[in-house]
C-alpha cells in the first residue's frame, strides 16, 4: 500500500470521560499531549490531512495539539468524516491513544483506501475494515499505568538524542525534557533540571541545578540557576537566578543580570540591565544599562486595572524604590534609595521622594524607662 496521507484519530466519547479528567489522547506524557506525540510523528512521515473524531467539549484542545497551518478537521459529525474519506487514497486509522516507538509492531493501527472506511462505517464505527493492513511502529496507551511505564522510556531516549546532539547532561536520570525542545551542542544540563513545552535553548548555556524552563527561547551563553522562567525570551549572555521566577510575556535582553529573589512579569528589559536581588518588576518597559537597587517594586496594580512603568536607558533605581506606575523615568535619572515615585521623572534628574530624617534625642531611653526597663 503507498504511504497514506490522511489520518483518522478516534477519542473516546465525551460523555465516557468524567469531568476531572480528559481523553488518554490529551494527556501528557514529558509535559506533551499524546496527541501531539502522534500528529508530529505523522507530520515527519508525510501525512498532510487529519481528521478528529471529537466533540466540542475537547476540540479546542485537539486542534492545539497540530501546526496553526496544518490541515486538520476536529468533528464528531459523520458526514464531516464521511466527506473526509472521500477518496481511493489510503488512510491511516488511530482507533485509540499511542505512542510512536519505533520497534513495536503491527497491532491496532491500520490503513485502507478512503472508500473501504466509508462504506465500513456507513452504520457505525468499526474496525473490522476490509483490505485493511495493520501497520507498526505504535505502543497504545491504556491509562496513566502505561504513561507510566513508556514515560520511563521515552525520557531517556530523549536524554540520549541531545547527548548525541553535543549537550551535556550531567545525570541523565535527574533531567526531564520535553520531546519539542530543542537544544544548542554545547549546553550543560544540571541535575534538577526540567524543559517543558516548546523550548528554544541556544548553545553553551549551563540550565540549573533545579531549574524549570516552560515553553521559551533562550539565547546562547545563558545561565539560569535554581530559578523558574515561564513563556519568556531570554537573549544572549543573560544570567538568572538563584530563586529567581520570570513569568510570562517577559522579554529579557542580551547580557542582563536578574538574580536572587528577583520577580519579573509582561516586562521588556533592554541590554545589560540589572537586578542583583529582591526586585519586583511588572508591566514594565525598561531601556538599556539600567541599575536597580534591591528591593525595588513597580506598584503596578490599583486595585482595578494594571498599569506600566516606562524607564530609560541608563537610569539608576535606588534601593526600596516604590514605582508607582503608570509612571516614566527618564534616561540617565537617578532615583535615591527609599522613594516612592508617583510623578515623572525628568531624564538625567535626581528624584528625592521621601519625608526628611529626624533624630528625637534619648527617646528610647525614655521609652525603657516607662516601661520600667531601665
Amino acid at each position: 500500500m503507498v504511504r497514506p496521507q490522511s489520518a483518522v484519530f478516534f477519542f473516546e466519547e465525551d460523555s465516557s470521560v468524567p469531568e476531572h479528567s480528559k481523553p488518554l489522547m490529551l494527556e501528557a506524557v514529558l509535559f506533551c499531549p499524546i496527541l501531539q506525540w502522534m500528529s508530529e510523528k505523522l507530520l515527519a512521515d508525510g501525512v498532510q490531512r487529519f481528521f478528529v473524531v471529537c466533540g466540542p467539549r475537547f476540540a479546542e484542545e485537539a486542534r492545539a495539539c497540530f501546526p496553526a497551518d496544518a490541515d486538520v478537521t476536529v468533528s464528531e459529525q459523520q458526514s464531516d468524516l464521511m466527506k473526509f474519506l472521500n477518496s481511493p487514497d489510503p488512510v491511516l486509522v488511530l482507533p485509540r491513544a499511542a505512542l510512536p516507538v519505533e520497534e513495536a509492531g503491527a497491532g491496532f493501527v491500520y490503513a485502507a483506501p478512503g472508500y473501504e472506511l466509508q462504506e465500513a462505517w456507513k452504520t457505525k464505527m468499526t474496525n473490522a475494515v476490509t483490505a485493511a493492513e495493520l501497520v507498526p511502529g505504535w505502543l497504545p496507551v491504556y491509562g496513566p499505568d502505561t504513561i507510566a511505564e513508556l514515560e520511563g522510556l521515552l525520557r531517556g531516549r530523549i536524554v540520549q538524542a541531545h547527548i548525541r546532539g553535543g549537550v551535556r547532561v550531567l545525570d541523565p536520570a535527574a533531567v526531564y525534557i520535553d520531546p519539542r525542545v530543542t537544544i544548542g551542542a554545547g549546553t550543560v544540563l544540571l541535575p534538577g533540571t526540567i524543559l517543558q513545552g516548546p523550548c528554544r535553548i541556544g548553545s553553551r548555556c549551563q540550565i540549573g541545578p533545579n531549574a524549570l524552563v516552560n515553553s521559551c527561547t533562550v539565547g546562547d551563553d545563558v545561565t539560569i540557576n535554581a530559578s523558574q522562567v515561564n513563556e519568556s525570551t531570554l537573549g544572549d549572555g543573560c544570567d538568572v537566578g538563584p530563586y529567581a521566577h520570570i513569568r510570562p510575556n517577559c522579554t529579557v535582553g542580551a547580557r542582563c543580570h536578574v538574580g536572587a529573589f528577583v520577580q519579573l512579569k509582561n516586562c521588556v528589559l533592554g541590554e545589560g540591565t540589572k537586578m542583583s536581588h529582591l526586585t519586583y518588576v511588572g508591566d514594565a518597559d525598561v531601556g538599556s544599562g539600567v541599575n536597580f537597587g534591591c528591593g525595588t517594586v513597580t506598584s503596578n496594580y490599583d486595585g482595578f486595572k494594571k498599569h506600566r512603568c516606562t524607564i530609560g536607558d541608563n537610569a539608576f533605581i535606588g534601593c526600596n524604590t516604590n514605582l508607582v506606575s503608570p509612571v516614566t523615568v527618564g534616561e540617565g535619572a537617578y532615583i535615591a534609595a527609599g522613594a516612592t515615585i508617583t510623578r515623572d521623572v525628568p531624564p538625567d534628574a535626581l528624584a528625592v521622594a521621601r519625608a526628611r530624617q529626624e533624630n528625637k534625642e534619648n527617646w528610647a531611653a525614655r521609652r525603657r524607662r516607662m516601661h520600667g526597663k531601665a
